[in-house]
């Protein structure tokens, strides 16, 4: 009996360590795994998209991002380890100076493919992923690559077929290239004119970590809505890539669309938020195009509502913990 008696103690024992271990479990792990996706009622904020803008952005609110954007493409893989002005004029990308400046920040990389569909699925550019995926490991923290970003949008012209075969090459090279730490994001222009057609570039739930959309105006948001029910019937996180409040040059329009962008993290618990802090206008690559001042530091009435939107504790930025929190671990 007191054999037995011990055997039950013991057994109790190992079930309440157990259970402990279950309790710890984040529940990311449940949720999205493998998408470096934070835990339910979290948003992980980024801010782009060059390394000036980015670096004017922490100096003047005291905040550094928990993610910080930038972009290369699979032709020239410019702006990874030497900065330079992808985009001719749009503002410095540099990889090396993100990783090395906010050592506890994620970054997210647009990778651009416009026109060379073709060439990806037949190898011409397996040199430059394999250096692409050398770069992510060497990163050593999550990374967020949105392949082909804005797939839907007219004029990248990218062939639904093509595209989706070239999608898979590039998640196929890099994971047998071992990368472990990046995840990949489908992400859509979001603009009605092609919503009753996403489906046609999907690359399958094998492939695509994330949705993704881009929001420059409030206008968008009932399509974004629309992608949103997609990525939660495929079980998959949704992050705003993109958003800046295009073409709005007073300070209550910038005003409305920040607390429409906010209303619609909160109400559909969105998973990680991209903001463009950039003076547009002086910028070669967009001046005459009318796109504003999107910087907070910019209008102290904007400035305020960001502060007090982005310091509650549903927002991510940097931290030791972060990584961690996100499922990597150095």
């Amino acid at each position: 009996m007191e054999g037995l008696r011990n055997f039950i103690i013991r057994l109790g024992a190992i079930w309440l360590i157990w259970a402990g271990m279950l309790i710890i479990v984040p529940d990311w792990a449940f949720a999205y795994p493998g998408s470096f996706a934070p835990s339910s009622g979290k948003t992980l904020l980024m801010i782009g998209q060059d390394r000036d803008t980015i670096s004017q952005y922490v100096r003047a609110t005291g905040n550094i991002p928990g993610g910080t954007t930038s972009y290369t493409s699979i032709h020239k893989l410019e702006g990874l380890d030497v900065a330079n002005e992808y985009g001719y004029g749009d503002g410095p990308k540099d990889g090396a100076a993100l990783l090395n400046n906010y050592p506890n920040s994620v970054i997210q990389l647009g990778f651009y493919m416009v026109d060379e569909l073709a060439n990806t699925i037949t190898g011409k550019y397996d040199a430059n992923l394999r250096t692409l995926a050398q770069w992510i490991i060497k990163a050593n923290r999550p990374v967020y690559l949105r392949i082909g970003y804005e797939f839907d949008f007219p004029v990248n012209h990218y062939d639904p077929q093509k595209y989706k075969q070239a999608f898979r090459y590039v998640v196929d090279f890099l994971r047998k290239e071992g990368v472990r730490n990046a995840a990949y994001i489908w992400h859509s222009e979001c603009m009605p004119h092609s919503g009753q057609q996403w489906m046609d570039w999907y690359p399958g739930d094998d492939y695509a970590d994330w949705f993704g959309v881009s929001l420059f105006s409030t206008q968008q948001i009932p399509t974004a809505v629309d992608f949103l029910k997609l990525a939660r019937e495929h079980r998959k996180p949704f992050m705003i890539c993109e958003s800046t409040p295009q073409g709005l040059y007073t300070v209550r329009g910038k005003k409305d669309f920040l607390e429409h962008i906010f209303r619609f993290i909160r109400d559909q618990n969105i998973e990680a938020f991209c903001y463009i802090n950039s003076n547009w206008d002086i910028k070669p690559m967009w001046q005459g195009q009318h796109w504003g001042d999107s910087r907070i530091e910019q209008y102290p009435e904007i400035k305020d509502l960001w502060l007090k939107e982005i310091t509650q504790g549903r927002y991510l930025k940097a931290s030791p913990d972060l990584f961690r929190s996100l499922g990597w671990q150095r």
